[in-house]
């Protein structure tokens, strides 16, 4: 059973398109997820690429996945505890920004000469009481549990599903996996995790006969095995874990249990008290007077 469906805010960025389910209006949290964007299929022309400046984070970590296929694509990511890694398609990357973490993602230059195709997703995971400042830390993970049959494939991201657990740290108890159904392809959905919702985002397919909506969330109701199915093909991510007791806020970048943690952040990044990124140190977003992510109310 669906019980609440979310439609995205579409922010048009030229040649691509992104695509933000959470925070709304409606709903601010599945699980520990927070912040779920969903952007592509692009392909951009030669020369062009995604430019995002080094920008700040406090307070959560942000999970990275590229889809494989025709947009797979690549984003370079570099942060200010020194990290550097290119995200592709097949490999999950989180950062945890803790008490402070500054980075920035861009097109490699590979990309850029051919024209970058860029199609995945970006989440936020609010990090737990207790552990909201805890030391910024990145990975990069690609040894994921693939469950595969005649019909399906799932990665299971982050988290245990299908008897399989994913190497990826989690913080809060959590589940992520990207779905691939072919004809006639179908999977069940667990029903462990307190809350979980479900987006598909490329072909059809529907949850125990509901057709899905794409690039929807749908949020499914608890304790419940359901039955992901498709009768053409199609790409399903899946998402959700522990609910939080604990109200977390939003503004921009960061995300807190505690406002005034947010204002002391937001005063940090006016004042650049926070650390540079190692390598791409000369620009940076200025901190917005109206953000576009915001918690409600």
């Amino acid at each position: 059973m669906i019980t609440q469906t979310i439609t995205p805010v579409t922010h048009d960025l030229g040649q691509f398109e992104v695509r933000r389910v959470l925070p709304s209006r409606e709903r601010t949290m599945v699980g520990p997820f927070i912040f779920v964007d969903e952007f592509g299929p692009a392909q951009l022309d030669q020369g062009a690429a995604m430019d995002v400046r080094p920008h700040p984070h406090i307070n959560l970590a942000t999970v990275t996945w590229l889809f494989a296929g025709e947009f797979g694509g690549a984003i370079d990511h570099r942060d200010s505890i020194g990290s550097f890694s290119t995200i592709r398609p097949g490999t999950v990357n989180l950062m945890t920004a803790g008490r402070g973490i500054v980075h920035s993602e861009r097109s490699p230059q590979a990309e850029r000469d051919a024209g970058p195709k860029l199609f995945g997703m970006q989440t936020w995971l609010a990090l737990p009481d207790g552990r909201e400042e805890i030391d910024p830390a990145f990975e990069a993970v690609s040894e994921l549990p693939l469950i595969e049959d005649q019909c399906a494939k799932a990665w299971v991201i982050m988290g245990e599903l299908w008897g399989k657990r994913a190497p990826t740290t989690t913080y809060a108890d959590t589940i992520y996996a990207e779905i691939v159904l072919g004809a006639t392809g179908s999977l069940p959905i667990e029903s462990e995790a307190d809350e979980r919702a479900v987006m598909l985002v490329s072909g059809q397919a529907s949850v125990d006969g509901v057709p899905l909506e794409i690039y929807r969330l749908a949020v499914l109701a608890p304790g419940k095995v359901m039955t992901l199915a498709s009768e053409t093909g199609g790409r399903v991510m899946l998402l959700g874990g522990e609910a939080f007791s604990t109200r977390r806020h939003v503004f921009w970048n960061f995300v807190s249990s505690d406002r005034e943690r947010i204002n002391q952040a937001k005063e940090d990044w006016r004042e650049g008290r926070f650390p540079k990124v190692p390598g791409d140190d000369e620009e940076f977003i200025p901190l917005p007077e109206v953000p576009k992510t915001v918690s409600y109310p």
